[in-house]
């Protein structure tokens, strides 16, 4: 299996702000509010993903810094430890989905993919890309019918996980299968930098972070797509979110979160808003829970991964109104 060095693609403060002059202002309105939903325990953690459980609406927080997978019951203002720092040789947690099976699946940016029973924490199966050129598994969805999809940041693709997949490997590991490839879709380029990805069911939307695209998966046919944004771009998106027709995009760099409107049959996308402010602390993703967004905020410029200086602690996860 190929490994690569623990690094995400990020921009700096300078391109951040030079991306950000490109969007529209928006109208003038209430600013959102941010405050703390909750608090991750740790001085190390750099939080990056985050996941609902659909059954009992707890809430599961991965660790890019350690690996660590926290978990925060409704109503506690502090997370407790769900799943080790280093547990099953895991050094970092990205995305983090909850499936309705009670399953947790957890990416880990030079492993692949963890799953994990929630009851009894025990790992079912852990499934790698295929070697031979460098990758890093970095988010990941789940549809209704179980099957999970998984970006790469390195190669073009979308890995696919089905439920027969995961009966095979149960117990084992197991090789991700691509699924979709967007090179040659769109704009040509050197490189490209998928991130977060989010479904509504009938496609998959997945995002260039570095470029500002968004790619649309038909997930009847896998044929692949740009969908036209209107309004704006999407430079530095990192997590999505998405709920009925609304799209939400965490852009990390730039501190920044956007909502937009996917336009009939999500072949276009308008921004309605755009909010930008420090407090947002490097926002990674964002998941809609009990009528609020819970975004994640990661520090990765403060002392991290990605910059010099120290975080400020605790790590925290944010509750942001009126976006």
């Amino acid at each position: 299996m190929s490994r690569t060095t623990p690094r995400r693609t990020f921009l700096t403060s300078a391109a951040a702000l030079t991306a950000t002059a490109t969007l529209p202002a928006t109208p003038a309105a209430a600013a959102p509010r941010i405050t703390t939903a909750f608090e991750l325990p740790g001085d190390r953690v750099y939080p990056e993903g985050i996941a609902v459980d659909p059954r009992t609406d707890d809430v599961y927080v991965g660790s890019y810094g350690t690996g660590t997978v926290y978990r925060a019951t409704p109503g506690r203002r502090r997370a407790e430890v769900f799943l080790p720092a280093g547990t099953d040789g895991r050094t970092t947690a990205n995305g983090i989905k909850a499936d309705r099976a009670g399953r947790l699946w957890v990416t880990d940016s030079t492993a692949g993919v963890d799953v994990y029973d929630i009851r009894s924490r025990a790992l079912l199966a852990r499934f790698a890309p295929p070697g031979g050129t460098p990758f890093l598994i970095n988010d990941l969805v789940i549809t209704a019918d179980g099957t999970a999809y998984v970006t790469d940041s390195f190669r073009p693709l979308v890995y696919r996980v089905t439920p027969a997949d995961l009966d095979r490997a149960r117990g084992g590991r197991a090789t991700l299968s691509p699924y979709a490839d967007v090179s040659g879709v769109g704009v040509p380029r050197d490189a490209y930098t998928l991130n977060g990805i989010a479904t509504d069911g009938r496609h998959l939307f997945v995002v260039d972070m570095v470029v500002g695209d968004l790619f649309r998966v038909d997930l009847a046919t896998g044929a692949v797509r740009q969908v036209a944004l209107r309004g704006g771009d999407m430079t530095h998106g990192d997590g999505l979110e998405l709920v009925g027709g609304t799209l939400w995009v965490a852009h990390n760099a730039s501190n920044t979160l956007s909502r937009w409107r996917l336009g009939r049959g999500a072949g276009s996308a308008r921004l309605e808003q755009r909010f930008t402010d420090p407090a947002l602390q490097i926002p990674t993703t964002l998941v809609h829970s009990r009528g609020q967004l819970l975004v994640v905020r990661a520090q990765f410029d403060k002392g991290g991964p990605f910059g010099p200086g120290v975080p400020q602690t605790p790590f925290t996860v944010a509750r942001v109104d009126g976006i």
